[in-house]
């Protein structure tokens, strides 16, 4: 009798742990669009109408909506972008709409980890306020919807849809002058972090010692007045691997009085352990 209740705790208790699944009233979406060289990706929730009216009941003129359903609906952008003629950095933000029968303001808020609106609203977390004409549609969206439409390789919109209202912002990405940039940055040749870049892969994998040592003397000369201590830590190295250990001693005493006028620590340790030990 003892084994059968035990049994029967060790079922019931099974039973009650068990998670049962269920679907969301309003399923989570992601919508990711690339426009030029820039990456949008938006997340949110869609609730459905099921036979309510939507605007200015379920989601109330003149006041601010979470623009969705449960946490924060947000919007990331891998790029500045301009929206509605206004800057914007790149980053993620929760999207916050104030809907209103001849207008809606658009709001794109710093904070982004809350469940619906924030708990206390502070206008200095506001990265950007926009206006936008609601559109009526003449056919019926059930669930809410974000999308991009008129997509260019400068531009977007994207578009809030639900019951028979659209809205709509313009979104411009700096696609020529990312482009203009990287063809500029192509011919002009490798820059210093690049020739620094190759010659540290080519001393950690000990593949060409003597191209890497060229490199570093390169990544030098573009460097300016005041060459970084590491790029003369990493010139030591391979010159002591190359066998010149005076020359190896020469660089690292350089980067040695770079570290020092920064204060950086590990790479006076290193600096000072290597010309010891070189100088034996």
């Amino acid at each position: 009798m003892k084994k059968y209740i035990l049994f029967s705790l060790f079922l019931i208790s099974g039973i009650l742990s068990a998670q049962i699944a269920t679907p969301q009233a309003s399923p989570v979406s992601k919508v990711d669009q690339t426009v030029g060289l820039t990456q949008i990706s938006v997340e949110y929730h869609r609730p459905s109408a099921k036979g309510r009216a939507v605007y200015g009941e379920l989601v109330p003129y003149g006041k601010n909506w979470r623009t969705g359903a449960n946490d924060n609906t947000t919007v990331t952008f891998s790029q500045d972008v301009i929206i509605n003629g206004k800057s914007l950095s790149k980053g993620t933000y929760a999207l916050f709409t104030t809907p209103k029968a001849d207008s809606w303001d658009i709001i794109f808020y710093k904070d982004t980890d809350n469940w619906g609106l924030p708990e206390e609203w502070m206008d200095d977390k506001v990265a950007l306020k926009t206006s936008a004409k609601p559109e009526s549609l003449n056919r019926l969206v059930e669930t809410f919807t974000i999308s991009f439409n008129n997509v260019t390789t400068d531009a977007a919109n994207l578009e809030l849809s639900w019951e028979k209202t659209l809205v709509s912002v313009k979104i411009e990405v700096p696609t020529q002058k990312t482009v203009l940039k990287s063809i500029e940055d192509v011919m002009n040749g490798p820059s210093a972090k690049d020739y620094y870049a190759s010659a540290q892969y080519y001393y950690q994998s000990n593949t060409d010692l003597n191209k890497a040592f060229l490199w570093m003397n390169q990544a030098i000369s573009l460097s300016g007045e005041k060459v970084p201590f590491w790029y003369y830590r990493l010139k030591s190295l391979i010159q002591f691997k190359l066998g010149d250990k005076k020359g190896a001693i020469d660089t690292a005493k350089l980067s040695l009085a770079g570290a020092t006028a920064e204060k950086n620590e590990d790479y006076i340790k290193q600096n000072k352990d290597s010309i010891e030990l070189w100088s034996k």
